[in-house]
């Protein structure tokens, strides 16, 4: 068993569903630790997070990633119990192997072997680890950074280790991702009976038009990096539940999923102005997830798709696709930020796998980025 499979094992026989982290960052720190790491555990509200640094010059590269799982959903729709990891013909199951426990596996594992060959590197390497990334993301990686910013810590270059990867391992790089904003409209009317509509004022009514010129906006066009921002509903609510009964009020949630050609505070103004237009009587409640962010090629993106190409053999994808990571709030600080890890076929999913040999192989591939850039 290696190294890599043997710990990726022991993080996954911890339950932490979201915010619980069941002593895996304690295991973390300890590996850490003995590589000559300095600990920080940094505990907000329930959630468990961990700051780790070796080094005190930059540039700093730090690992990011989350210790915290979604829920397994029926036990007994999975092949092998989901907090049991085992191995079948090659590969490892159980919840969180793809998301994300097998990649801060790989992160500790080839940073072990690049200390041991270059107890001298130059720079720093740090480990940001959080226990609230599946749940509302409100105590975790964004406080950290918080704290981080307040005492002038800057990160340089970042590695996510969200599973990117798509046909094999490592063949995608998320090199950024779309902004995403939420709101809950609630678009007010008057409620009466259905015989006599003059009395009232139907609020579906109201705002079929606006929504029907939602649907059809473009919004932008994208560009390089970027597909056109996208508007989809979610919800739409109203109603008494009875048919000859005008309702007084419907409730609508949308989200908008970003590009950096555009921004949010666009979007609200635009999304307002157009209820105004129409004379839509409302109150509106938005909710930003995160702003879009890009790393373009230069040192972070070249040493990684190096190192892909030494190791595996093949030219690496950038991309920007999918939904959100804690990178939204590392990247605002300056910082350059790709996310590599392993297949995410399976993520969220019953029967959640990896391929033991991907995880050899992305180990091996993270401790070529630390020699590409701290060497």
């Amino acid at each position: 068993m290696s190294d890599t499979l043997e710990l990726s094992k022991d993080l996954l026989s911890r339950s932490s569903i979201t915010p619980e982290d069941m002593g895996c960052q304690a295991l973390i720190a300890e590996r850490l630790s003995n590589i000559g790491f300095k600990i920080e555990h940094l505990r907000f509200g329930e959630t468990d997070n961990l700051w780790a640094r070796r080094g005190s010059d930059g540039p700093l590269f730090a690992f990011a990633g989350h210790t915290d799982v979604v829920p397994t959903g029926p036990v007994e729709n999975w092949k092998y119990p989901p907090f049991e990891p085992t191995v079948d013909d090659g590969m490892l199951y159980g919840r969180g192997t793809a998301d994300m426990k097998g990649s801060i596996a790989c992160m500790v594992t080839a940073c072990e072997r690049f200390i041991s060959d270059n107890p001298n590197h130059s720079g720093s390497i740090a480990f940001l680890i959080t226990s609230d990334e599946e749940g509302p993301a409100y105590d975790g990686t964004v406080k950290v950074i918080k704290t981080l910013e307040a005492r002038n810590e800057k990160i340089d270059w970042c590695l996510v280790g969200e599973p990117s990867s798509t046909d094999k391992v490592c063949d995608v790089i998320k090199n950024g991702r779309r902004g995403s904003i939420g709101c809950t409209l609630k678009v007010k009317g008057k409620q009466g009976h259905v015989a006599y509509p003059h009395l009232a004022k139907n609020p579906i009514h109201e705002f079929a038009p606006v929504l029907k010129i939602l649907t059809e906006t473009e919004w932008d066009q994208g560009n390089e990096f970027f597909p056109p921002t996208t508007f989809q509903v979610s919800n739409i609510h109203s109603g008494t539940g009875v048919t000859n009964v005008i309702p007084g009020e419907c409730e609508v949630v949308f989200n908008f999923r970003f590009s950096t050609a555009i921004t949010d505070t666009q979007i609200r103004k635009r999304v307002e102005a157009l209820l105004d237009e129409h004379n839509i009587e409302y109150e509106i409640d938005w909710a930003l997830s995160g702003q879009a962010f890009l790393t373009e090629p230069g040192e972070l993106v070249n040493a990684t798709q190096d190192a892909i190409k030494e190791v595996c053999g093949f030219d690496s994808e950038l991309s920007t696709a999918g939904g959100t990571s804690d990178g939204r709030f590392i990247a605002p600080t300056g910082a350059q930020v790709v996310e590599l890890g392993p297949l995410n076929a399976t993520i969220h999913q019953v029967n959640e796998c990896v391929a033991v040999e991907d995880l050899d192989t992305l180990s091996n591939v993270y401790e070529k980025m630390l020699n590409n850039l701290l060497t």
